[in-house]
């Protein structure tokens, strides 16, 4: 899992090994495991991150709610019906298929 991997990073990180350390993820590949690398902080990259934006889009913009029950009432409907009526939408904003940019420096 994430947690595994990462541990495994902070030990060969620990062995202060001198020059460039090179992991080989050839297991993952014959397993059929993509690995993703995300930057440190990408939370337009991070699924739960658009979720909450738009829970926080269905919920809060342009709504008041003079109590904290329904507020948290809203968010749970909203949070219930990610595979109901909010489906489609969800489908097309969760996605791992991102934007990628081309290098502005023409290669050599």
């Amino acid at each position: 899992n994430a947690l595994s991997v990462c541990e495994l990073l902070v030990k060969v990180a620990d062995l202060k090994l001198s020059g460039p350390v090179t992991l080989v993820m050839e297991k993952a590949a014959e397993l059929k495991i993509e690995l993703l690398f995300l930057p440190a902080y990408s939370p337009n990259l991070n699924l739960i991150e658009r979720l909450w934006k738009f829970v926080r889009k269905e919920c809060l913009y342009s709504k008041y709610y003079e109590k904290f029950e329904p507020f948290k009432q809203a968010i749970s409907r909203c949070l219930g019906e990610t595979t109901g009526q909010h489906k489609a939408e969800l489908d097309k904003l969760l996605t791992l298929k991102f934007q990628t940019l081309e290098s502005a420096v023409p290669a050599l």
